[in-house]
């Protein structure tokens, strides 16, 4: 394990990352990124069924497909969109007719899949996706970002627009080491002072907290920010390894609707109640 957690290169030339909009996340909803350090972790599928156990505990939720080129919110919910992200951002379509509903009862804003002009963070695009979030986040109490896996400026965009950041993660020591530099991009250039974490596909109850913990350590080895502060991890839980998982993902439905009662879909109904009463509880 330390060695999967020892630090990977970084490179010098990864992009800046834009200044925290003032007021972004303070515009109604309480936006939460959704990110990995690399692809192919669950993060769409968390993403998803996060978002349909959050509604059923009767917020009000859209998810956001983040992930503007490379966009697959849609398969996963089986959803067939007539109009995406694209088409609003071209102007060809209004963005209340681009949200649309969810199995779950929660809403989705999707991107299209395949459009190279996203893949680079233009001043056009930054404005868009901007105004996209200023415009819808007074209609939710949350809004989930299923942003693209890594550093790319676009993903580092996304993750600028929310005031929490919850990095999946799976056990394997590709996974951790690129959360590892992910991390430590968040805590150097967006100034983060905590990020949570979801430990996916876990083998055993308790081995999520041991790995963010053995992460930390790195992260306070390592990382240091301009205050001297280091990065704090937050465990937020873990999602074990479960059959039903790639059962449900295989049919293009959501675990929480297909298999309710099975491992995975306690661990994700735990994961939105520790959500609920950590970060959308009203200030007293």
């Amino acid at each position: 394990m330390s060695d999967a957690l020892s630090p990977p290169p970084t490179s010098s030339d990864a992009p800046p990352s834009p200044a925290l909009p003032s007021g972004a996340a303070a515009t109604g909803a309480r936006i939460i990124a959704i990110t990995s350090g690399k692809g192919g972790v669950g993060k769409t599928f968390v993403s998803a069924n996060l978002a349909a156990a959050l509604t059923r505990r009767g917020q009000r939720v859209l998810v956001l497909d983040a992930d503007l080129g490379l966009a697959n919110l849609d398969v996963v919910l089986n959803l067939h969109p007539k109009i995406t992200l694209h088409d609003v951002f071209t102007g060809k379509a209004l963005l209340e007719d681009a949200v649309i509903q969810a199995p779950g009862g929660f809403s989705v804003l999707l991107a299209g899949s395949g459009m190279v002009e996203y893949s680079r963070l233009t001043p056009e695009v930054r404005n868009q996706f901007l105004n996209v979030i200023q415009a819808i986040a007074p209609n939710y109490d949350v809004i989930l970002l299923d942003t693209g896996a890594g550093i790319s400026d676009v993903v580092l965009f996304s993750i600028s627009l929310a005031s929490e950041v919850l990095i999946v993660a799976t056990p394997e020591p590709t996974s951790l080491t690129d959360a590892y530099a992910a991390i430590k991009v968040l805590a150097m250039q967006q100034k983060r002072q905590h990020v949570r974490m979801v430990i996916n596909q876990a083998a055993r109850p308790g081995d999520g907290r041991a790995i963010t913990g053995q992460l930390q350590q790195v992260l306070d080895r390592f990382v240091s920010t301009e205050t001297g502060r280091g990065v704090r991890l937050i465990h937020m839980g873990d999602i074990p390894a479960d059959p039903s998982v790639r059962d449900a993902v295989m049919r293009r439905q959501l675990l929480l609707l297909q298999t309710p009662g099975c491992p995975a879909a306690l661990a994700i109904a735990q994961l939105a109640n520790k959500i609920e009463t950590t970060l959308l509880a009203p200030a007293a």
